[in-house]
């Protein structure tokens, strides 16, 4: 991401944690609130070091503060992240719901929208799709 970019996501709130190795940076993972959930933005991990459990520990503390209910944004042809995503109890949004959920809480094109899936966490599965509001 280049610093411009960077310096644009911090200036609209995202807050970026990141993990270190014998004092190089990683892995990274962002969140930012947004009105009644966070989203999770930028998750990243430095190739060496995939399946080692960075991805994990970032994910892990960042829901471990979450004051609200996490969703995440992301391509749909990104199957390798759906798969971390669901292994940690997220369920893929699809359809409508992804479509409203894109347009509430992103700032993204037709066509990013089109190609992308939401993911929500147990919170706001628990909360939005209960017998009630089904």
């Amino acid at each position: 991401m280049p610093s411009s970019e960077l310096r644009h996501e911090i200036s609209a709130g995202v807050q970026f944690f990141g993990e270190e190795h014998k004092g190089n940076l990683i892995g990274v993972m962002g969140k930012q609130f947004k009105g009644n959930v966070i989203l999770l933005r930028h998750a990243y991990v430095k190739t060496a070091w995939h399946h080692q459990g960075v991805g994990s520990k970032l994910l892990c503390h960042l829901l471990a503060s979450a004051e609200y209910p996490v969703l995440i944004g992301t391509w749909a042809a990104a199957h390798w992240a759906v798969r971390f995503y669901e292994k940690h109890g997220f369920t893929v949004l699809t359809g409508a719901r992804k479509d409203d959920l894109l347009k509430k809480y992103w700032s993204i094109s037709a066509r990013q929208t089109e190609t992308s899936i939401v993911l929500a966490d147990p919170n706001w599965i628990s909360a939005n799709l209960s017998p009630q509001k089904a």
